[in-house]
C-alpha cells in the first residue's frame, strides 16, 4: 500500500473518530454510559476493518463479522432490572456507531455523515 492510500485511510479514521465522538459527547452530556471514547473507538475500529477489508478483498465477510461482533458486545450491555430492561439504547447506539464506521470505510461519506 503506497503512502497516499495510507493517508486516505488515516483521513477516514479521523473522520470516524470525530463522528463517533459526536455521538458519545451527546451521551456523556446526558449522563449515559458508553460516551465519547467508547463511541469514537467503535466507529474507528469499524472503519479500519472495513477499509482493510475493501483494500485487501473480502468486502462482505469482514462487514458481516463487524455486525456480529458489535451485536455480541451490545448483548452484554442489556440486562433486566426488576420489570424493566436497561441498556437497549446503549447497545443500539454502539451498533449504529459501528455502522457509521463501516460506511466510512467503504467511502460512503454522505451516508456516514447522515447516519
Amino acid at each position: 500500500m503506497d503512502a497516499s492510500t495510507q493517508w486516505e485511510v488515516v483521513g477516514r479514521i479521523a473522520l470516524a473518530a470525530v463522528l463517533g465522538a459526536m455521538i458519545g459527547l451527546e451521551r456523556e452530556y446526558r449522563g449515559y454510559p458508553a460516551g465519547v471514547r467508547t463511541m469514537a473507538l467503535v466507529c474507528m475500529g469499524s472503519a479500519i476493518f472495513a477499509d482493510m477489508s475493501r483494500l485487501y478483498g473480502g468486502d462482505d465477510r469482514i462487514a458481516a463479522q463487524i455486525v456480529t461482533g458489535i451485536g455480541f458486545l451490545g448483548a452484554g450491555l442489556i440486562f433486566r432490572e426488576g420489570y424493566t430492561v436497561k441498556g437497549v439504547t446503549t447497545a443500539a447506539t454502539i451498533w449504529c456507531a459501528a455502522a457509521i464506521g463501516v460506511a466510512l470505510g467503504i467511502e460512503a461519506y454522505i451516508v456516514a455523515i447522515a447516519g
